[in-house]
This record gives structure tokens, C-alpha cells and sequence, in this order.
């Protein structure tokens, strides 16, 4: 899980695109995914689903998992609810891939929280996801681009509090959304 902090001095963005559930753009986020993971010298792609079934928003990652594996895609999924990647597995989970495939193309999926703007949106990210910054327990950097949906909005002091107290029907929707950005992903 990754905070977006809305307060923090302005930087430059790795924000390549962002939608929202309310918006469109699925196709248009699924083509950016396509032309990324195209160009990559990997031949195998790993969709990485980060998180845990015991917290609602961070239950984000294992949702998408479950609902990509059931679409039967040509994409090795790796994170579901009957097999999360978490803080705990996530060092073993990687060094599996590793020993599996001989150069995978990784590509993380998990949740964050926020702002109250931010709430509901998933952006595509240029960079490596490091999971657990929110809890201020940093693990290893994955990938060098992601998928972060904005499952609630952070309280600074409490995340893993906002963490759990995301709304099960907000991280399913996100959850299908991703799905749906992912399913129309078609490497030539």
C-alpha cells in the first residue's frame, strides 16, 4: 500500500494517466498499459496483485487477482484472495518469480490512500511501487511502472487505520475497473 500525500511540495509527477470510477478512459489507460508492456524486452508479463485479505482497502490487490484469474488472460497473475502477496511473502513471491522466469516484465497492483480528491481514482504510474510506505514500513521496490487505485483518504496519523476503514463497495468497484482496464490489454 502507498500514500499519495496531496500536501507535500510540488514535484514532478509520474502520473501518466489517471481514471476514476464515475469517468471513462478504461480504453484509453489499457492502450498506455499495452504500449508499455509491448516495448518491454521481457517476454514474460507478471501482473503482481499486492495486499491482504484482513483489511478492506488493502483487500484491493487480491480482489483484482481473483477477478483477473477467472478472465483466464494470457498474463501470469500472481496476488489473489486464495493466495495474497503481502508484506510477510512478498521477498519469497518475488524470488519464485524470479526462479520461474527467466526475465519477467513485473507489473505491481495495489491500493493507497489519499486526499479527499483522490478518492476513487487510479493512476498508472511511471516508476517502481514500494509497498507499505504508508505504514512507514517501506519493502522492496517492484516494477518500473504500476497501477495504485486511492481506496480512502489518509489520516496521517492513523493509515492503516483509513487502510481498513475503506468502503467494501468503493474497493470492489476499483477492484472491477482495474480488471476491466487489464482484460483489454492485448500484446502482439
Amino acid at each position: 500500500m502507498r500514500v499519495l500525500f496531496g500536501r507535500r511540495k510540488k514535484k514532478a509527477s509520474n502520473k501518466l494517466f489517471s481514471i476514476s470510477v464515475d469517468g471513462d478512459g478504461i480504453d484509453i489507460m489499457a492502450d498506455m498499459i499495452t504500449e508499455i508492456l509491448s516495448t518491454s524486452t521481457q517476454k514474460d508479463i507478471i501482473f503482481l496483485c499486492v495486499g491482504s485479505r484482513r483489511s478492506t482497502g488493502d483487500s484491493l490487490g487480491p480482489i483484482v487477482g481473483t477477478l483477473l484469474k477467472e478472465k483466464d488472460l494470457a498474463f501470469h497473475i500472481f496476488g489473489t484472495l486464495d493466495a495474497p502477496v503481502h508484506a510477510l511473502n512478498l521477498s519469497d513471491t518475488l524470488k519464485k518469480i524470479q526462479n520461474k522466469f527467466a526475465s519477467p516484465h513485473i507489473f505491481p497492483i495495489d491500493a493507497s490512500l489519499g486526499d479527499a480528491s483522490q478518492v476513487g481514482k487510479i493512476h498508472l504510474i511511471k516508476g517502481p511501487l514500494i509497498p507499505g510506505r504508508a505504514a512507514n514500513k517501506p519493502l522492496q521496490s517492484i516494477g518500473n511502472h504500476h497501477l495504485r487505485a486511492v481506496v480512502n483518504e489518509l489520516d496521517p496519523l492513523l493509515p492503516v487505520k483509513a487502510l481498513d476503514e475503506a468502503k467494501a463497495e468503493d474497493v470492489e468497484r476499483l477492484a472491477t475497473l482495474i480488471t476491466a482496464v487489464l482484460s483489454r490489454v492485448k500484446i502482439k
